[in-house]
């Protein structure tokens, strides 16, 4: 069997900044690499709806921003499967027999959902699907056999519960699963791109994100209102790299023609950094070095997306399709996860006839 990879986002809303550089943009490389014999990308709307059970038309709606999102980004139907997680009703069927295999006191210390319960403030209101969620992930990883799982560092703790629930179905029952890899941003800045007010995570909650759908104009303005230094106060004062959200996202984005293209007064990143911390040069300018950055590998991406909002019908059609292909593939898989459950009572001609024999003799 070949090498498998599958991703995907809730569609809470428009992707932004820190979904490309932490996921998208290495998977249209992984996409275009020929490594793989599989690229399945999930819009995960049932995980979704774990937390916004009370509030479907919220997802219902940014299924297709997420898909244009994919699609702007560079990611190919020709060569990668686009799908809608419910649409799959074999991954539901998965869960419900994974759940067996892992205890509610195991799924109450994953790391993720602990940090995830404690940021939507769900006490002890806490809804079953949402605890149960790393089951559901370890369903649709296991479905496709995936062999690769590109993830942020965040999600570490989800992917080792996957391999905890494969590793104990193996051992129970036959070797039918597959145990994932994990693949991380190669780029450190990318494992947790900040907001662009400086806290720890681009959230769309907290209003800190720049979408990838975002005009030229909205990135500028939130590129020059982004956190830098408080103590940069004056432009002579040193300046401190550590924490600076306009840095990381130089870290994260900059390219080796960078300066060549916008700030020749510099040969790289270093020289710059350098030269803030010494002092003598002020944010303004940094800024507007990041703004020209962005906008130059934000570009191509807002363009395609124009075209493909021409014609969302077909946008429709790309997800249908790579249902239909998702559905074969998971629906395979659950075959098999049956016959070595033993409950795929009516394929086993064996077990029917040692029942016609025993009440025959």
């Amino acid at each position: 069997m070949g090498k498998i990879i599958l991703t995907g986002d809730r569609p809470t809303g428009r992707l932004h900044l820190g979904h490309y550089v932490g996921s998208l943009r290495r998977r249209v490389e992984l996409q275009n690499s020929g490594e793989f014999e599989k690229v399945l990308i999930m819009i995960a709307d049932a995980q979704a709806l774990t937390d916004n059970f009370d509030n479907p038309e919220k997802i219902r709606q940014n299924i297709i921003e997420v898909a244009l999102d994919y699609l702007s980004v560079g990611l190919d139907p020709n060569k990668s499967t686009l799908f809608v997680q419910s649409q799959i009703s074999e991954l539901c069927e998965l869960t419900f027999f994974y759940m067996n295999l892992v205890t509610l006191s195991r799924l109450e210390r994953n790391p993720t959902v602990k940090a995830e319960i404690q940021l939507r403030n769900f006490e002890s209101s806490i809804p079953t699907g949402f605890v149960c969620y790393p089951i559901s992930q370890a369903a649709d990883i296991t479905a496709f056999k995936a062999t690769t799982v590109p993830v942020g560092e965040d999600q570490l703790p989800m992917i080792e519960q996957t391999r905890e629930i494969v590793r104990k179905f193996n051992s129970i029952y036959s070797e039918v699963l597959v145990e994932p890899d994990v693949l991380l941003p190669a780029n450190q800045a990318c494992m947790r791109l900040p907001g662009t007010d400086g806290k720890a995570k681009m959230s769309k909650s907290l209003g800190n994100c720049i979408y990838l759908s975002d005009t030229e104009e909205d990135v500028k303005k939130k590129v020059m209102s982004m956190y830098t230094d408080p103590l940069h106060v004056q432009v002579s004062d040193p300046g401190h790299i550590e924490g600076n959200t306009v840095f990381t996202y130089l870290d994260a984005f900059c390219k080796e023609d960078s300066f060549e293209k916008f700030w020749p007064d510099y040969k790289n990143l270093d020289e710059l950094k350098e030269h803030y911390q010494r002092g003598g040069l002020g944010d303004v300018k940094v800024k507007k070095f990041l703004n020209n950055v962005l906008q130059e590998e934000l570009a191509p991406i807002r363009a395609r997306r124009k075209e493909y909002e021409k014609d969302i019908a077909g946008v429709y059609d790309i997800l249908r399709k790579g249902s239909d292909v998702a559905r074969t593939i998971a629906a395979q898989t659950l075959s098999e996860v049956k016959a070595a459950m033993q409950i795929n009572y009516f394929e086993d001609e064996a077990l029917i006839k040692a029942h016609i024999d025993k009440y025959n003799a």
